[in-house]
Order: C-alpha cells, then structure tokens, then sequence
C-alpha cells in the first residue's frame, strides 16, 4: 500500500498549490483565482446562517485575527452549533493550509526518522487530500455545523445575500440541483482558502528576508536556534517557508484531561473517557490499510505549520499545551528524569531518536534564555506586520 501511495505521488495537483514529483514537494505559492470565486467563498466562509441552528460560520473557529485558528484559546478544542457540543480535535489554522500536498509516504530516512514517514493530507490525521474534500465535512459534522444533509445547507445559500453572485460564478441553474450545488459550495470555500488573503507571507519574518525589517538580538538567537543545525534543530521538521515539512509525528503528548469530547453522550462519543485518538493510525485503519501498517502510524498527527502560531493556542491535537512556552518546554525536557510528565496519549511510536542522547528531541538542553528567544522567534511568524 505504501507503495501505491508513494506511486501516486508522482501525480501533478492540478488544483493544488504544489507539484508532487516522485515525493518532492516544491511549493508554488497561491493560486490565482477569479475576484468572484474568491468573493463567493469569502461569503461563504463567514455565513452564520450556514449551521443548524443557526449562528456559527467557518470563521466562528477560523478567524482570520487569530491566524485563521479558533478565537477562543480557554478551551482545547471549539464547541458546536450545539451548545454543548464539542470536537475531539484542537481545531487547525486553514491559513497555509493550501500549500499541503495529498497524502503519500516518503520513504527518505533521517538519522531521526530512520524509518520514512506520511506527509501530507489536510486535517490532523491527514485524511482528505484538497481543500474542497476538506470544505464539505463540517457542514454535516454534528459537532460542528450540525446541519443533517447538503439540502439544509444548500436552501441556505439560496436565501442568502449572496444568491445572485452564486448563480454568477456557477450558472443560474447551479442551486437547483442539491449535490451540485453543494459541491459548487466547496469549490468556491477553497478558492477562498487558497487566495493571498488566507496565506498572505506578511509577517516580520517575511519582512526580514526581504531585508525590509529588523529582529532584535533575541529573535535572532531564536532563529539561529531553530536551524537544523542550531541546538533545537526545530527546523528538520518546521521548514521554512511554510514552516513544516508537512510529515506526521507522534510527539507523545498526553491525554487531555480538560477534554469536554470524553463526556459526550454514547451516541456521539461511544468510548467515553476510555476515548484514544490515534490519529493517522486510524484513518489508515478506516482506508483499508493492513493492521500492521495503520498499527505502526497510531498516535501520528500532521505536522503543523508554524506560521501564526504565537495566536493560536493552545497546541497540539488534544490542546494539551496551553503557551507556546510550554511547547517548547515540553520538546525540551520531556524525556529528563524527573520531568514528570504523564504517559502519551498513544505509547507506541513516540518519535525519538534511535540513539538516546542530549541534544535530541525530548532532552535538546536549552536554556531558559534559549527557550525565550525561540519563542521570540516565533512571534516573528505573526502575519499582519507593519515594517
């Protein structure tokens, strides 16, 4: 299977943002859309009519002044439609998310990762490969918009504001036909997400390799740091530009007892607080993969971009990590004796390095002063700089 993946992978995205040649991703940058798509799915995006009941958008957990990522950093992962309803997963900035290629494996070794990895994949367990896969599933999702069919959502769009344009972009007939329309619904969503507005490369970061802005000493150190030859090495798999190598890792970060997903109902969450997101693991399991295989990926999750992150909180799958601080604590120190942490999540492939030695993830050495400037660093990687 991992054969055909890698096979497939040699496929040129024609809709994508990367080209994919025998595992190589080469990023291209956004897509030039038309001003009308892109005006229809920024519409879209932001239509409060479009849930059940009504009164949350895709921005509602993707605001765009919180680098695209869910607003409300107290919780760890973002509530419903419903109330009392809320989602196993943190959920993920779309900004940059456009740049991600479909699912493959990459059999390239590291001294690190001696064993190969999946990239890509939109989701944290990589399980849809464009963003128009990735723009149908929360409609219908009954922890987020929780409409029960397309037909609810496309009557919606049909009473909306933005009918007409609609019906501009995609011919007058388009809402007449519920499967078409819906898939039209998702067109226009993600040539939204692709457009310069979502991904703009605006932060004092990209002003400094411009040679239009200045770090301070701190940030600097930071980004020395982060190098794949600096102390932290963060880099081998937060590559720049978009800041992520887009693989999946286990980085065992423990359950979150603050999860409200383990107390829904039976219906919704049939195990309880006996919950375990595998993540990749899973997916492959639920795409026909051997046990074995999906077995050797359980506790894996898509590498984030880096890009905003210093206003997305919390962190990591479950919204374990409430500060950036506390990330970079947590890679520091979280295999030293006495660190004190509690067991992952998911046990098995926990990545460390083949060789138990300083200077590796899990016991990288830093400093505290070494810790601050990373994360000075990182607050570099905000869009919305003004040089």
């Amino acid at each position: 299977m991992r054969n055909l993946v890698y096979a497939l992978a040699t496929v040129v995205l024609v809709f994508g943002l990367v080209v994919i040649y025998a595992g190589h991703v080469a990023a291209r940058g956004p897509v030039s859309e038309p001003d009308d798509m892109v005006g229809l799915g920024k519409a879209i995006f932001f239509d409060t009519t479009l849930s059940t009941p009504p009164g949350q958008s895709c921005a509602s957990c993707h605001d765009p002044k919180m680098g695209f990522a869910d607003p409300d950093a107290d919780l760890p992962v973002s509530q419903g439609a419903i109330e009392v309803r809320f989602g196993n997963r943190n959920a993920q900035s779309v900004a940059y998310a456009a740049f991600a290629p479909a699912l493959y494996y990459d059999p390239a070794t590291t001294p690190a990762i001696p064993e190969g990895q999946y990239k890509g994949g939109l989701f944290w367990d990589g399980r849809v490969n464009s963003l128009e896969e990735q723009a149908r599933e929360p409609f219908l999702n009954p922890l987020e918009m929780h409409n029960p069919n397309r037909t609810t959502v496309v009557v919606a769009v049909r009473r909306s504001e933005y009918a007409d344009l609609f019906k501009g972009v995609f011919g007058g007939s388009a809402l007449g036909d519920v499967d078409y329309a819906y898939e039209c619904i998702a067109q226009a969503l993600a040539a939204y997400m692709r457009s310069p507005e979502v991904s703009p490369f605006t932060s004092k970061y990209d002003y400094w390799r411009k040679g239009e802005a200045r770090f301070t000493e701190s940030e600097l150190r930071g980004y020395k740091l982060f190098q794949p030859m600096g102390k932290a090495r963060c880099a081998n798999c937060h590559e720049e530009d978009i800041f992520t190598n887009f693989g999946h890792q286990n980085l065992g970060t423990p359950r979150n007892p603050e999860l409200p997903y383990y107390y829904l109902p039976a219906s919704l969450n049939p195990d309880g607080v006996d919950y375990v997101d595998r993540g990749l693991g899973d997916f492959l399991r639920s795409a026909g993969y051997s046990e074995e295989e999906a077995a050797s990926e359980d506790g894996k999750f898509k590498i984030p971009s880096l890009r905003n992150c210093a206003v997305t909180a919390p962190y990591t799958h479950n919204g374990y990590h409430t500060t950036l601080r506390e990330v970079v604590v947590f890679n520091n120190t979280r295999d030293l004796p006495g660190s004190a942490y509690p067991a992952p999540e998911v046990a098995e492939n926990v990545h460390r390095h083949p060789m138990v030695m300083p200077g590796t993830l899990g016991r990288l050495g830093l400093t505290d002063q070494e810790i601050d400037d990373i994360v000075a660093f990182l607050q570099t990687l905000t869009d919305g700089y003004q040089p």
